[in-house]
């Protein structure tokens, strides 16, 4: 179509007419099909997006939390860089025999890196110390936070979740560089 037909064909439209649909247009650079791929013309991703389900309750973070080989392992972050092992241990031992503790320190600066893992005997301990910090424990001045170290993976199936992902685009790898 030359550009006589095209000013023709939309004369008397107005200047501030859209040109999209018409295929004989020839636009360079991206985002132009943008409707097709899945995507919104802002640039926003539209689709089936997976959920992560809510847990409001003690009782529902309860039901994910998994063992560890030795015992119930927890978290604890925000942990204050001048603690020491001493310091986090006798903190901890009101909530139960802690039986392990992992205190890792930053090798350039010698400090602790913020995060400490303890290791308890029985779920109940582990729950225990986890309620705590979410009731306000501190060290140091220092608010802690805590949760399990390990939880157990979501009950739904991978072919579920393989279904809505979006199609991977086909084309050939890269020769190898000699």
């Amino acid at each position: 179509m030359s550009q006589a037909e095209r000013e023709s064909r939309y004369r008397g439209t107005g200047a501030d007419m859209e040109l999209d649909d018409d295929p004989s247009i020839r636009r360079r650079g991206r985002g132009f099909g943008a409707q097709a791929s899945g995507q919104d013309a802002d640039g926003v991703k539209t689709g089936d997006f997976e959920r992560l389900p809510a847990m409001d309750t003690a009782s529902d973070v309860d039901t994910h939390a998994a063992r560890s080989m030795e015992g119930w392992v927890i978290m604890v972050t925000n942990v204050h860089d001048e603690a020491t092992e001493d310091d986090v241990m006798d903190l901890f031992l009101d909530f139960g025999k802690v039986r392990d503790l992992h205190l890792n320190l930053d090798r350039r600066t010698g400090y602790v890196k913020g995060y400490a893992l303890l290791q308890y005997e029985t779920q109940q301990e582990a729950r225990d110390a986890i309620e705590a910090c979410q009731k306000g424990l501190t060290l140091l001045e220092q608010p802690l936070e805590a949760d399990y170290a390990f939880v157990q993976p979501p009950k739904h199936s991978l072919s579920a979740r393989s279904t809505r992902r979006a199609p991977r685009r086909e084309r050939s790898l890269s020769p190898m560089r000699s």
